[in-house]
């Protein structure tokens, strides 16, 4: 603990005369941080998709930087400093956790976010929803909201019911697409995408993982396609259909 400690206060001496002697770091506020923020947040889930370690702790100590940055600018207008939020984060962790440090039971994982709900609700939340933020992705909101709700008791009693749903949606999208309502066509394909999340959730799979796997998937046999397509000597544009679907279904086999 004691090192863990010493590394901390080291990382604050840091910051503090980065405040002071650094033009680029003199010139931050918390709201030029923001948009960083958002790409080293991104940076870390890239780092936690592909499973590599080594950069996962990079970017943490990124996140942790960016947290010690904005606890510094605040404590010079003396809002709040680093002090404060880790007492914050301290008694949310023990209000929230009435079943480890109260008397409380919780006897799984289901129980204990449904027993949040109820308490973030005390703390001031009108809605079991009101913690999803705004900014998120729209992928990642809906299956926050979609959780969210299920805390509260607001789910399938089985989860092969969704794909009643999922065809339901299907079926009302292909109406309006016989219509040419573009503004009901996109509400109507918004509904699938939200089923599709919908069940992901049900069959503990994460929608933003299992699209981005894909999104990697289509990269790396695109790639392929190219570059096979140059060592024919031919340009894409040139190919038919059928030749570049020969070319892909060989990437499909490549590693």
């Amino acid at each position: 603990m004691n090192d863990k400690l010493i590394a901390f206060g080291k990382l604050l001496e840091i910051m503090d005369e980065l405040r002071v002697k650094c033009p680029w770091d003199k010139e931050q506020t918390i709201e030029s941080l923001r948009i960083n923020t958002i790409e080293e947040t991104y940076e870390l889930a890239d780092a936690i998709a592909i499973g590599n370690m080594t950069e996962i702790k990079k970017e943490l100590g990124d996140l942790l930087l960016h947290i010690v940055f904005y606890s510094k600018i605040a404590s010079e207008t003396n809002d709040f400093d680093i002090k404060d939020v880790i007492d914050s984060l301290c008694n949310k962790l023990i209000f929230r956790h009435p079943h480890v440090f109260g008397t409380e039971k919780a006897e799984n994982a289901q129980e204990v976010k449904s027993n949040w709900e109820s308490l973030k609700i005390k703390e001031g939340n009108k809605s079991v929803l009101a913690g999803v933020p705004k900014s998120l992705p729209a992928l990642v909101k809906a299956y926050r909201i979609q959780d969210k709700a299920r805390s509260a008791g607001f789910d399938w009693e089985k989860r092969e019911q969704v794909w009643d749903k999922v065809k339901e949606e299907l079926t009302e999208f292909e109406e309006e697409v016989e219509k040419i309502d573009q503004d009901r066509m996109e509400s109507e394909f918004g509904d699938i995408i939200f089923a599709i999340i919908n069940a992901a959730r049900l069959y503990n799979i994460d929608p933003e993982m299992a699209l981005e796997r894909t999104n990697q998937r289509f990269i790396k046999r695109f790639n392929y396609l190219e570059k096979e397509t140059l060592n024919q000597g031919k340009s894409l544009h040139e190919m038919s259909l059928d030749e570049m679907n020969e070319i892909w279904e060989k990437a499909k086999n490549s590693k």
